[in-house]
């Protein structure tokens, strides 16, 4: 029986040229990004790896690093039974770290077994509808800085073969800001495109939202996200929007645990359960919570991309597009890292003329990760025995 000897996380950084953060694009600005690598070994020569996008923050790291001496000495194959033992041990903290420890430990099961993870959770879809979700609104030149940047770039995006498009607006609080851009978009590509606006909590008020909420109605959009600064956590109130709107709300992005996930939905505050598996237990966490809402006859939205995401979604029957994001004109998805040698990608042109994107078949994650630009560029190394 194989045994965890060794974990490793290989920190790294990179410039990206044309932003001036994370978000905002910033001509003639760069700015420093930065992730990490984990790797799990054992005592007879098996390895798992993961790269995390969204999550590969410092703080997440500093989770994996602390939570890294549990698992040493153990089967890797006990994934079940090694993620309840860390949600147990780190209740106390939003858990994060779980998720990239999980996905490298699934990583490890599927080149043992030489199947992706897709195919060792049962999926069977091999190409995934996407997305456009966008960087958020700018006040400086460049990017989306406009509402009419806003429609423009949702028609190319639907050139490119997006059948959806997400707005994330200017988050300046207010409802008429966001109904300008939903406005202009829909006048422009309402007949082609579903879709979708996302405010991300930053509308002042219950009432503010509901203005949006209405609007969406009248719109036809698709769903609405997050709508106001409750920092979607608070079921009561959105029980009542959704008692006052008719367009589906996707709700819980903030809301972080299996069971407070499950209580959310069964409080009535979402009419579409978000999950992200870069926050809710990697692959482990975001199975029990899609199969949950699967049994109240409910749907479920991935929360951002990677091909995490994706071999969970091939398994996935309750749920809809991938959300290809964070994207832009002009402007690079910052929370993917350029890391994979193998073609992989979660840029804005990484989609196929019929707007889908492919799952990763190869053993694992089936991806390749580019170890000599990663060991360039290098910032730390933690390894635990």
């Amino acid at each position: 029986m194989s045994r965890i000897d060794r974990i490793t996380i290989h920190a790294f950084d990179w410039v990206v040229e044309g932003m001036g953060s994370v978000m905002r694009a910033a001509p003639g600005g760069r700015v420093t990004l930065q992730k990490f690598v984990l790797t799990i070994e054992t005592d007879d020569g098996l390895r798992g790896e993961y790269v995390p996008h969204y999550m590969g923050r410092p703080m997440t790291m500093a989770q994996v690093q602390e939570m890294a001496p549990m698992l040493i000495g153990r089967d890797p194959e006990t994934r079940g039974k090694i993620f309840e033992d860390l949600r147990n041990a780190f209740r106390h903290y939003d858990g994060a770290g779980i998720a990239a420890l999980d996905a490298a430990l699934w990583d490890m099961a599927g080149r043992k077994a030489g199947l992706s993870i897709a195919k060792m959770l049962g999926g069977w879809r091999t190409r995934l509808p996407a997305y456009a979700s966008t960087h958020p609104g700018q006040t400086a030149p460049g990017g989306l800085d406009s509402v009419e940047a806003f429609a423009e770039f949702a028609a190319y995006c639907a050139e490119l073969g997006y059948p959806a498009f997400k707005i994330h607006a200017f988050w300046d609080g207010t409802a008429k800001r966001e109904i300008e851009v939903m406005a202009a978009v829909k006048a422009r590509v309402g007949e082609r495109m579903k879709l979708m606006t996302d405010p991300a909590s930053s509308l002042a008020t219950f009432v503010d939202a509901l203005e949006v909420g209405r609007a969406c109605d009248d719109l036809g959009f698709y769903w609405y996200e997050d709508p106001f600064r409750d920092n979607s956590a608070s079921a009561f109130a959105q029980k009542r929007l959704r008692e006052m709107i008719k367009t589906p709300l996707i709700v819980s992005e903030h809301v972080r645990g299996l069971e407070q996930k499950a209580n959310f939905l069964l409080a009535g505050g979402t009419d579409i359960l978000h999950i992200d598996p870069e926050l809710d237990g990697g692959i482990t966490g975001t199975m029990k919570l899609a199969a949950f809402a699967e049994c109240l006859g409910m749907d479920v939205q991935l929360h951002t991309a990677g091909p995490l995401h994706r071999h969970c979604m091939a398994a996935i029957r309750n749920t809809h597009f991938y959300e290809m994001g964070l994207v832009g004109p002009g402007m690079v998805n910052t929370l993917a890292p350029p890391v994979y040698t193998c073609g992989y990608g979660d840029q804005l042109e990484d989609i196929a003329a019929d707007g889908t994107v492919s799952v990763p078949e190869g053993p694992g994650m089936g991806v390749a990760y580019d170890w000599d630009w990663i060991k360039a560029r290098k910032t730390a190394r933690h390894e635990t025995r």
